[in-house]
């Protein structure tokens, strides 16, 4: 865990409820998988954000306007400075990905998808990428990821655009050689079920700290508790009990 201190950028909407927040500042040491904790003025608790892109010491993440929390980043201009704990969280493992890896993201689990693809995609990977939503209105970053290599599918529950269904509907027919994947928990779980492969999964808990210490944000594996926000959030599919 590191604290830092980094100045917004840009910070606009991808869509009505998505924006895109640009953030430069010290990003040594973060990875893909990993989270920051935004500090916001008035509010108790800070508000955990996943790692989209690191680029030098621009660091971009992508979230949703949910409650009073984002609402209030959605408000704020550039050159607005923040207090950030960054280097939360174990990340991904890509040593394990194999050579065709296969990235699933539903909704608000997208933004972590896209720093994990354009590492996998930099080592010569041959990386696929199934973004899920609800209907066409909320796509966002699918041209992002097809301009960094990758073959990208699109599912839409209401079959509005791409494939018609859930992430795992789009995945019967692939063949690869290991899953990353972060989403709603029912996405998480179909996925896990759907897989014939090993792989990686991140969850979203409510976090009170961000870093261990509360212990709010435990959960039990086949190996014992473990803090989303310290161990996790990413998990192997071997270890996750449902």
């Amino acid at each position: 865990m590191k604290q830092a201190y980094f100045e917004i950028i840009e910070n606009t909407h991808l869509n009505s409820l998505i924006m895109k927040m640009v953030l430069k500042g010290d990003t040594s040491g973060v990875k893909a998988g990993q989270f920051v904790n935004i500090k916001i003025d008035g509010l108790f608790l800070r508000r955990p954000i996943s790692v989209c892109e690191i680029n030098g010491d621009l660091l971009t993440i992508i979230y949703k306007i949910v409650g009073r929390g984002t609402e209030e980043m959605s408000k704020m201009e550039k050159g607005t400075v923040l207090d950030l704990l960054t280097n939360l969280g174990n990340g991904y493992d890509l040593s394990l990905s194999g050579e065709t890896p296969l990235l699933i993201g539903g909704g608000v689990g997208v933004p972590p998808m896209f720093e994990l693809a354009k590492e996998l995609i930099a080592s010569g990977k041959k990386v696929t990428v199934i973004l899920g939503f609800n209907t066409k209105a909320e796509i966002f970053y699918e041209k992002e990821f097809e301009n960094l290599g990758a073959k990208v599918i699109v599912t839409t529950v209401d079959g509005s655009y791409g494939v018609k269904g859930f992430v795992t509907d789009a995945m019967k027919d692939l063949e690869y050689s290991f899953f990353y994947t972060c989403g709603p928990e029912p996405m998480l779980k179909a996925v896990h079920k759907s897989s014939v492969t090993d792989g990686e999964l991140s969850f979203e808990e409510r976090m009170g700290c961000g870093f261990g210490a509360c212990m709010g944000c435990s959960c039990k594996t086949l190996t014992g508790y473990k803090r989303i926000c310290k161990e996790g959030p990413v998990l192997k599919k071997g270890e996750i009990l449902w």
